[in-house]
C-alpha cells in the first residue's frame, strides 16, 4: 500500500516562498508520475505541476515562471518551490502519484497567502 506524505505548507506573505515536501511509502513500480495538485474553497482540484520519473515536467501556466518542481527517485520524494506567492495560490496543496492502473493522494497541506 503506497501512501503520500506532505510537509512545508503554512502560512506566508504575499511576493514571498514556500517549499513543499512530499515522500511515498511502499512499493512503487516502474514508470510513474508525481507531482502536486491544489484545491482552494469552492473551486475544483486543479493541477500545479508534475514530474516523471525521467524528469519531464508539466506545469500549470498559473505557476509557470515561479515555480519550480523536483524529484528524487532513490527517496520517493517530490518538492515544490514556489515563489512570488499570491493571495489566488492559497488553498490546499495536495500530493499526487500516478503509476499503472492506479492513482495515490496524500491528505493534503495548506498554504495560505496573506496580502
Amino acid at each position: 500500500q503506497v501512501q503520500l506524505v506532505e510537509s512545508g505548507g503554512g502560512l506566508v506573505q504575499a511576493g514571498g516562498s514556500l517549499r513543499l515536501s512530499c515522500v511515498a511509502s511502499g512499493t512503487i513500480f516502474g514508470f510513474n508520475t508525481m507531482g502536486w495538485y491544489r484545491q482552494a474553497p469552492g473551486k475544483q482540484r486543479e493541477l500545479v505541476a508534475t514530474v516523471t520519473t525521467d524528469g519531464r515536467t508539466n506545469y500549470a501556466d498559473s505557476v509557470q515562471g515561479r515555480t519550480a518542481i523536483s524529484r528524487d527517485n532513490a527517496k520517493k520524494t517530490v518538492h515544490l518551490q514556489m515563489n512570488s506567492l499570491y493571495s489566488e495560490d492559497t488553498a490546499v496543496y495536495y500530493c499526487y502519484l500516478r503509476v499503472p492502473l492506479s492513482t495515490y493522494w496524500g491528505q493534503g497541506t495548506q498554504v495560505t497567502v496573506s496580502s
